[in-house]
């Protein structure tokens, strides 16, 4: 069991590494100004962070979603794990069930390291060296956020992380487990790595589609104050105003940078996750077959592999 978490990490961190990029990317398109907008598009807002901000400014922000990995995969792996136990029967209805609320409970580490991760991304904004750091880092973001508006305001965006982790986690445990169905991910197969990287990486892009208008709307609410002045009064005032200045295109904002972020952030996450346990378990045939000798079908697999950004 302690492997499997280990492995979750390592795994969960070289995702993280990946795609970290895409998702800064993404953050700045969800939020900026529409009346002044300094980016075109996906490929724009690339070149503009990197001209501007050098390759770091991608990642900025990183360090709270490395902060959190660990807590955030100890808790998806032990919950989901536990709640298929409890469920019974192996079925797609369980994955989706165990999965959600696996999603549900880690909100509480995942909305406040977002919140820090947002922070971050946005600090110095087309600078090369910001002239002026409101936070020097991801945990100095959360103290100072904490100093100012307490435990809600570290929380800040919490119902819309649960809203769209929720489902998300569900629609991503669904979509593999019926993939790796489907794609006959069997003990014996040459190509069983390759075929586990494919379903994973398919099944970030489905869980990100069912819940993107979602994370549009937390990127927005937890980015509001960010320049001294609150612009929403909550998540229907943020819905209602997005959509009267943006119309419905609003909510698609940054959908390219995610979902090219969100395959290769699960393949990678996979393939870690194969060979730590493929070195870690030296003398088994393969990591699939150790899992069936201990009596559980391919569903390991799944948990191990799960990541936390998506």
């Amino acid at each position: 069991m302690a492997l499997d978490f280990a492995a979750g990490c390592i795994g969960g961190a070289a995702g993280v590494l990946v795609g970290h990029p895409f998702d800064t990317v993404k953050v700045r398109l969800q939020v900026q100004n529409v009346d002044k907008p300094l980016y075109r598009g996906t490929f724009h807002c690339f070149q503009s962070i990197t001209r501007q901000e050098s390759m770091l400014g991608l990642y900025k922000g990183i360090g709270s979603p490395m902060m959190g990995l660990t807590f955030i995969n100890a808790i998806v792996f032990g919950v989901q794990g536990n709640a298929m136990r409890k469920l019974g029967r192996d079925t797609p209805l369980n994955q989706f069930l165990a999965g959600a609320s696996a999603g549900a409970i880690q909100c509480v580490i995942c909305c406040p390291m977002e919140l820090a991760k947002t922070r971050m991304q946005l600090q110095g904004t087309g600078e090369k060296k910001s002239k002026r750091k409101l936070y020097k880092n991801s945990l100095d973001c959360l103290v100072r956020i904490y100093n100012k508006e307490g435990i809600r305001g570290i929380n800040r965006g919490m119902v819309t992380t649960l809203i769209r982790e929720t489902p998300g986690f569900g629609v991503y445990f669904l979509a593999y487990d019926t993939m790796t169905r489907s794609l006959g991910c069997e003990a014996e197969d040459p190509y069983i790595i390759p075929k586990l990287l494919f379903a994973g990486g398919m099944s970030g892009i489905a869980s990100w589609l069912s819940t993107y208008p979602v994370d549009v709307i937390k990127s927005r609410l937890q980015a509001d104050g960010v320049g001294g002045v609150n612009q929403y009064s909550g998540i229907m005032d943020c819905v209602r105003q997005s959509l009267k200045k943006e119309g419905w295109r609003v909510f698609t904002r940054g959908l390219t940078s995610t979902l090219l972020r969100a395959f290769p952030v699960n393949a990678t996450t996979f393939a870690t996750v194969t060979l730590f346990l493929m070195y870690m378990r030296n003398g088994e045939e393969c990591v699939i077959q150790d899992c069936e000798q201990q009596a559980v079908p391919l569903q390991p697999l799944q948990s191990q592999a799960q990541p936390t950004s998506m």
